[in-house]
């Protein structure tokens, strides 16, 4: 069966030339099976007449905020709550400016804002337009937002006679990623409730160890593995406590977030934070050693060669699973070589449930693998008092989509070892 079928979408038609393909954009949705709501914004109608869109999709277009028609005379309202999915195909660099900033002037752009439902904005304008710094940042302000995707724009010949980026996408590839979005939803509802009632708490991103004012010791760690975990466990109906190290990445609102710096923070605020907890997952890259002094003033250039003399930082994972055992613990194992080598060792030396590893570095054509990236690849080794050790593959795919498959293996093994009285 199609991922289109019975989906409730809205597909908001903005003033563009390429308004033109939205018609053949609504054909294909109501073929693969959507129900189609199509909103027009007002400069909509001045490329494509509404009665092209309500004979396409047997529906009267709508595009007035208030609506005496609609529910209470609110169709935004209405609206927002029947859709399973808002395509905006073109999306103008006006609507994309007040998405973006949360303006509300019409009943497309109110929709948005109303709306719990997944969004896809398939820009279209002008090269220059889709350059220009203004456009850009309002852009930037989707980026981290899971409910928020983009497709496009393509390069190409334009209208206007420029060439650049600024056309949209073809309507195959909109339907594709159409279809994309749907799965990642049918996914993330396949969740709900899996944790239910459960407290996890999750650490990511790095750690830094100043050694004076200006420099530190860190490492390459994004926090996005670890961001996208706490995200999976709360659509699992989990309540999460995530303890972060310095990224440059916004928390779910659903999750308790507190941030620290360092080793030593990370691991007094983990103790705050762990009684009462069901779950760990230590998905934050500690500094193993910190400097034994960090320096007040920063340190000149003087010397060819310099000493900074470092001491071990506490283990916290180490010291996590020793404080209790009743705890499901989870460590992360991110190496260059011997991935089964050092994860099993970290697995048993440090009395785990499961450990997630993952090779980082470059592969063999130099693109990135784990840390800066946005897909990952797991293997993870669990404990089973029959079985011994499992393993398991998660191929590589987004860490947003991989982070749910890691919550469904957690759900299932902790499961398991709650079954199990002679589980330890």
């Amino acid at each position: 069966m199609s991922l289109f079928q019975d989906k409730k979408i809205i597909l908001g038609v903005c003033g563009g030339v390429a308004a033109y393909k939205s018609a053949e954009l609504l054909r294909l949705l109501i073929k693969a099976g959507a129900q189609v709501q199509v909103v027009m914004t007002p400069s909509a109608e001045q490329f494509v007449a509404s009665m092209t869109f309500q004979a396409l999709s047997s529906n009267p277009v709508r595009s007035d905020l208030f609506d005496k028609a609609a529910e209470a005379g609110m169709g935004h309202i209405e609206l927002a709550r029947w859709a399973d999915l808002i395509l905006i195909a073109p999306a103008t660099a006006n609507t994309i400016a007040k998405i973006s900033q949360g303006v509300a002037d019409n009943l497309l752009t109110t929709i948005c804002l109303a709306s719990a439902a997944p969004l896809i904005i398939a820009p279209t304008m002008n090269q220059q337009m889709w350059r220009s710094e203004v456009n850009q940042e309002n852009i930037k302000r989707f980026k981290g937002r899971t409910a928020i995707s983009l497709i496009g724009p393509a390069r190409g010949e334009q209208a206007c006679g420029d060439n650049g980026p600024g056309r949209m996408e073809e309507t195959e590839s909109i339907m594709q990623f159409c279809e994309q979005q749907l799965q990642q939803l049918k996914e993330q509802q396949s969740l709900s409730d899996l944790l239910k009632g459960k407290k996890l708490l999750i650490t990511a991103g790095p750690t830094i160890e100043y050694i004076d004012p200006v420099r530190y010791i860190s490492n390459r760690s994004s926090g996005k593995m670890g961001y996208a975990i706490a995200r999976a466990a709360s659509e699992a109906g989990a309540e999460v406590t995530l303890v972060s190290g310095p990224v440059v990445l916004d928390a779910p609102e659903s999750v308790n977030c507190y941030k620290v710096r360092s080793a030593v923070q990370m691991h007094e605020k983990v103790f705050e934070q762990l009684d009462n907890m069901d779950i760990f997952i230590a998905t934050a890259a500690v500094a193993d050693y910190r400097p034994v002094e960090a320096k007040s003033q920063k340190i000149k250039k003087s010397q060819d060669t310099m000493t900074i003399e470092l001491v071990k930082n506490p283990d916290i994972l180490l010291d996590v699973s020793n404080h209790n055992e009743k705890l499901f613990t989870i460590g992360f194992a991110a190496e260059t070589t011997e991935l089964e080598k050092y994860a099993l060792d970290k697995l048993n030396r440090k009395k785990l449930d499961m450990i997630a590893a993952n090779r980082v570095g470059s592969d063999n054509t130099g693109r990135s693998m784990g840390f800066d990236s946005d897909t990952n690849e797991l293997v993870l080794f669990c404990k089973n008092s029959e079985a011994g050790i499992e393993q398991k593959v998660l191929p590589e795919t987004t860490k947003q989509q991989l982070a749910r498959e890691l919550i469904k293996e957690i759900v299932l093994q902790y499961e398991n070892r709650n079954k199990k009285k002679d589980w330890k």
